[in-house]
């Protein structure tokens, strides 16, 4: 006999009150039941009922065998109705947050094609300047850019993405194409107030070697569209996602300045807790996304990203 079912035998035996009530709901003689309970008491060496002719009452060590076997055959159910619902149709709320420039171009209109595919899934969409700290019982997938600091959290990427310089080709007319990292200093560059990085300071490697520039400018913002705005009217270089700008360097309205150097990672992942890992929702919404942006028309070039 296997532990479970021994398990769930003896709670039947207690929740009906006598050998002759189980071996009715089991379908056995009172006998059988009752040489199935004494081969378990033989196992354990000990005795777990007190048995008259009529009913049955626990030891005190029945009683803790009792209390833990109702316990673990309830994780028993949670985990297997867990696994189940990964097969499931998705249903229920699903709660997102994403950044705000990115969220209204790309995370909004793929949650309109997911509702249309998924009728049954009804999703909240947040929009913040600034990550969501997970877990969050209002937030069940966060869409982030960059290194996750949480490891604790379960990050899926969703799409590769770098952070580039640009500028107008008509700023550089005026100013001149910066050639070293340094060169920044004496532009006009673009800030954007986000998150809690150090404010102005941009980071840029090459051949193993890292120099982290304290940019100024007459503007900054903490709205990214703005400062997009801002920078294809030529006030300046701005330090931006690929999947922002991608469009415009396609049609040549801004160019990549100092394009041999690397920025900071900017890969772009949906986050969420380990509890929600077996989540139809959550698991399909994911996968939509992955999808959606994958075959975006606005997206970088897949020969420019390491996909």
């Amino acid at each position: 006999m296997n532990t479970d079912s021994e398990l769930s035998f003896f709670c039947l035996v207690v929740k009906q009150g006598s050998l002759a009530a189980a071996a009715r709901e089991m379908n056995l003689t009172p006998p059988a039941v009752s040489r199935r309970l004494s081969a378990m008491e033989n196992r354990l060496g000990v005795r777990l009922l007190n048995r008259t002719t009529r009913r049955i009452s626990m030891t005190s060590e029945g009683e803790v065998y009792f209390a833990n076997a109702r316990r673990i055959l309830s994780d028993i159910d949670d985990m297997e109705r867990l696994v189940s619902s990964s097969r499931e149709a998705p249903k229920g709320l699903l709660r997102v947050n994403a950044p705000l420039g990115f969220g209204r171009s790309y995370i909004g209109p793929s949650v309109s094609v997911f509702s249309h595919t998924y009728p049954d899934v009804e999703v909240q969409l947040h929009l913040s300047d600034r990550p969501v700290s997970l877990p969050d019982e209002n937030i069940d997938i966060s869409v982030r850019f960059g290194e996750m600091p949480d490891s604790r959290l379960i990050a899926k990427k969703i799409a590769a993405n770098r952070r580039l310089l640009v500028s107008s080709p008509g700023y550089l007319r005026r100013a001149g194409q910066p050639v070293h990292p340094h060169d920044l200093t004496h532009h006009d560059c673009i800030v954007l107030r986000q998150n809690d990085a150090a404010y102005g300071n941009w980071r840029l490697s090459r051949g193993g070697r890292t120099e982290t520039v304290k940019v100024h400018g007459k503007l900054s913002t903490n709205d990214g569209e703005v400062a997009l705005n801002w920078t294809l009217e030529g006030h300046g270089i701005l330090m931006r996602a690929e999947w922002d700008v991608a469009k415009y360097l396609r049609s040549g309205r801004l160019v990549q300045v100092l394009a041999d150097y690397d920025t900071p990672p900017a890969d772009i992942y949906a986050v969420y807790p380990e509890r929600l890992n077996l989540s139809a929702k959550v698991a399909c919404f994911v996968e939509h996304l992955r999808n959606y942006l994958g075959e975006h028309a606005d997206a970088p070039s897949p020969n420019s990203l390491n996909w």
